[in-house]
């Protein structure tokens, strides 16, 4: 694509073998013409698929290295342009089970993805971030309200060179490990759905949708933002009604560290918050590191907060049908 920000350039994706690493890295190759792709996982075996997908393509980098190791990334991020952040430990019950872990992946690897891009002179550093980093009730979440902010003060660090960083921040990807499309659509055939709270709503987005809203977060950012793109929510039983509308429903309870409804912005983010037609833009509150920033977008009314049971729009029965029918039932 002429003109892309990726064009020509290097790019690093941290956790690039899991599932938006893998879109992310197709698309960026397929239309972006970047000049070299690095990918930084821990695991051999999913390299070693991910290259025979990609069917040798003489652009692509396979690092193995874990983001909590400093020095690994220091040399990877050698001689790079664009880093994607996108490596975590992301399960809720993991997470809560092993926070020692959470904190070492999550927190400190945000540090060391910081530290080694500055190091580097990376132009432009993009973590990827989750709606339950907003008033997290879970470790989680905690750990990746604290890469958010390593992230936006990192900026404070680099002084007059051009490296920037920033984060997205978005809901559930639908059909992810985990959620719950592939969930009941497995569940329809036995005729009974475990759900946790029919009044349960969630934002929604796609894994092509997150793969473009960080492409274009790319091209936007002047340095400490967090990103938030317009998406719809769903109610789960919408989802139910839509998958399996003759199944028998078996109320279970909300987990440990679950919410009932999400946030993406907060009424207090939102006095440095602005939107534009498909995103909302939180501007740091102190940019210390560029005073002439352009804000773009316009103000969001006072006390603006950006919930799922509060959107306004929803995905109906045919949408949600539509979407299901592109994701595989749970194992």
């Amino acid at each position: 694509m002429a003109g892309s920000v990726i064009q020509g350039k290097v790019v690093l994706v941290t956790g690039g073998t899991g599932s938006f690493g893998k879109a992310f890295i197709e698309r960026i190759l397929d239309e972006h013409e970047p000049a070299a792709v690095r990918i930084y996982s821990r695991d051999e075996l999913k390299q070693t698929e991910m290259a025979r997908r990609f069917d040798g393509d003489g652009r692509l980098r396979f690092l193995i290295g874990d983001v909590r190791d400093r020095d690994r990334l220091k040399l990877a991020m050698r001689g790079v342009d664009i880093a994607i952040h996108a490596a975590a430990l992301k399960h809720v019950p993991v997470c809560e089970y092993n926070p020692f872990e959470a904190v070492e992946t999550n927190v400190r690897g945000a540090e060391n993805v910081v530290a080694a891009a500055l190091e580097a002179g990376v132009w432009r550093t993009l973590s990827l971030s989750t709606d339950k980093a907003v008033n997290p009730v879970n470790l989680y979440g905690a750990t990746k309200l604290c890469a958010e902010k390593i992230v936006t003060q990192s900026n404070a660090y680099s002084g007059s060179s051009a490296s920037r960083f920033a984060s997205v921040r978005y809901g559930n990807v639908v059909g992810s490990r985990g959620s719950v499309i592939p969930l009941f659509k497995t569940q329809a055939l036995t005729g009974e759905l475990t759900i946790t709270d029919e009044s349960m709503t969630r934002f929604w987005i796609t894994l092509d949708q997150a793969v473009d809203f960080v492409i274009s977060s790319l091209s936007m950012m002047q340095g400490g933002e967090v990103f938030v793109p317009r998406i719809p929510s769903m109610r789960v039983d919408a989802i139910a009604d839509a998958l399996a509308p003759e199944a028998t429903r078996r109320i279970v309870g909300i987990r440990p560290g679950e919410k009932v409804h999400e946030v993406l912005i907060t009424e207090d983010e939102s006095r440095n918050a602005r939107v534009l037609e498909d995103r909302f833009i939180i501007y740091p509150p102190y940019p210390s590191w560029t005073m002439g920033q352009e804000l773009l977008g316009e103000e969001v009314p006072p006390g603006f907060r950006y919930a799922s049971d509060t959107n306004t729009e929803w995905l109906d029965a045919g949408a949600i049908r539509a979407m299901a029918e592109l994701i595989p039932a749970a194992d």
